[in-house]
């Protein structure tokens, strides 16, 4: 629920709001479901500490034509701290090295300078922006659609 609050501060949640028990009722709903193929959410832990620091996962996956698409949010008081960096560089490697998909993509508010700088240090490519294409709050947002193929990312600054 933080991390969710935290996301509509920056104005990229786009579900519809949910109560505190709302929240507890799909959080144990997700910790018993079977995982979905290769769609996935998974919690982002500081290692040093154990506490939650956001989340991570793989909102779509079509293993025959070779795509996922992934997303993280990370809360308001740890961003900054390398926690996002890592957490998609792991992301990364699992999909392109263990599961052996082609391409990434990522869908980002184009208003989310933080993202859009992430996805491009780690060697994602912009596609193409989607005008207009969100109501929220009143207004039309424009989404960035980002890429990076296998060997992109074999190649590139966070491979290692």
């Amino acid at each position: 629920m933080r991390f969710a609050v935290d996301e509509e501060g920056l104005g990229d949640l786009v579900g519809p709001p949910r109560s505190a028990e709302g929240y507890r009722a799909w959080a144990a709903e997700q910790a018993t479901a079977k995982a979905a193929s290769d769609r996935f959410q998974l919690a982002v832990e500081a290692v040093d500490t154990g506490e939650t620091v956001g989340a991570v996962g793989s909102h779509q996956a079509d293993a025959r034509a070779g795509w996922f698409e992934y997303g993280i949010t990370i809360g308001a008081e740890h961003r900054r701290k390398g926690y996002a960096t890592e957490a998609a560089v792991l992301m990364l490697r699992f999909m392109f090295h263990e599961h052996r998909y082609h391409k990434c993509q990522v869908r980002i508010f184009a208003h989310n300078e933080a993202s859009l700088a992430l996805h491009r240090q780690l060697g994602f490519v912009e596609e193409g922006r989607l005008r207009e294409v969100v109501y929220r709050s009143g207004r039309h947002h424009d989404v960035v659609m980002m890429g990076m193929l296998a060997d992109e990312f074999a190649d590139g600054p966070s491979a290692s």
